[in-house]
């Protein structure tokens, strides 16, 4: 030890302090600085490891009188007597024995109670007794995209998240015999990847956010955070979607937007057959009822609006053309 050490001063006691104020001097600062307090710290194992020495000289009342009178040089205070010649017994101070064996005293006695015993009252088992608050696990955002079809009829996915949890090896204590555990590093928690299968019902849209409870973070004696999907819907080549509404564009011939007749409307469960009056404007506007998407969480659809787009023909013959030509003059008197 060296000369700097003042005894009194790291347990925060003065040096008329009793047995019982250096006692419960003690008792705070070692449940402060625990190792299984503090796993992976090696600022507060080192003031662990002196509280425990200041304690185990003050409170054995030999040692502290020698202590007093010889500072720390105390442990020579026979070989400072005239009267001596007799070792005082002292072993060297080994952090091993107060971690060792859960804490178990390797022989120091101090005034009938060992610092193994008061040890094991704090942090019975070598785990710390502080009281601890049940946490509530951590809810996780995952971005999925769909197809529209996925959308429109609902879908399933497989996740792959990375999930924090009480670490298995050391049980959440971050420590093994006293030893850091080398898996959780101390901290007693640990990334583990886990697959779940989570399904995406039908009407979802771009904005979507799905919960999958308790599929969240693990909880610290509280219960599982949740998972929400949030969901994009990727563009369609064929439909744009409006709410619930899905719109698209029809091609019709120059002589079925004249004449009248039937074509064929895609929808997302297949061809419907439209009929087209005669006289039919290009950019008229037919509603499919109960042909769109249907809305999240209902068994309502929306519609689906298919736009004429009038094709006007090319590579006339000659003779269509001329009939062209007898049309427009029908046209123009």
């Amino acid at each position: 030890m060296t000369a700097k050490k003042d005894y009194y001063s790291i347990l925060g006691v003065n040096r008329n302090a009793g047995d019982k104020d250096i006692k419960q001097a003690f008792r705070k600062l070692a449940r402060k600085y625990h190792p299984d307090v503090n796993p992976g710290d090696k600022s507060s194992e080192e003031k662990f490891k002196q509280v425990s020495e200041a304690y185990e000289v003050l409170s054995d009342k030999d040692k502290r009188q020698k202590y007093d009178q010889f500072g720390n040089q105390w442990q020579y205070a026979d070989q400072f007597s005239q009267a001596g010649g007799q070792s005082t017994g002292y072993r060297s101070y080994d952090s091993g024995d107060i971690f060792k064996g859960g804490s178990q005293s390797q022989g120091f006695n101090f005034g009938g109670e060992d610092l193994g015993s008061i040890l094991d009252d704090l942090f019975k088992g070598g785990r710390s007794r502080r009281q601890t608050h049940p946490r509530r696990g951590q809810d996780i955002e995952s971005p999925v995209e769909v197809t529209l079809e996925e959308a429109f009829g609902g879908t399933s996915r497989i996740m792959s998240l990375q999930n924090e949890g009480a670490c298995t090896t050391c049980g959440g204590s971050g420590r093994i015999q006293n030893a850091i555990c080398p898996v959780c590093q101390g901290s007693g928690r640990v990334l583990r990847t886990k697959r779940i299968d989570v399904k995406i019902p039908a009407g979802v849209k771009t904005g979507s956010r799905i919960k999958i409870a308790g599929k969240g973070g693990e909880g610290h004696g509280g219960a599982n955070g949740d998972l929400y999907l949030s969901i994009t819907v990727k563009p369609h080549p064929l439909f744009e979607r409006k709410d619930n509404d899905l719109y698209v564009g029809i091609d019709i011939p120059l002589t079925t937007a004249i004449l009248g007749g039937e074509v064929k409307v895609p929808t997302l469960k297949g061809n419907l057959a439209l009929k087209i009056p005669p006289e039919t404007q290009n950019g008229r506007i037919f509603r499919l009822t109960g042909q769109g998407m249907p809305q999240l969480g209902k068994t309502v659809y929306g519609d689906i609006k298919a736009k004429v787009n009038v094709v006007l023909p090319s590579h006339l013959s000659e003779e269509e053309k001329g009939l062209f030509r007898k049309l427009n003059t029908l046209r123009s008197t």
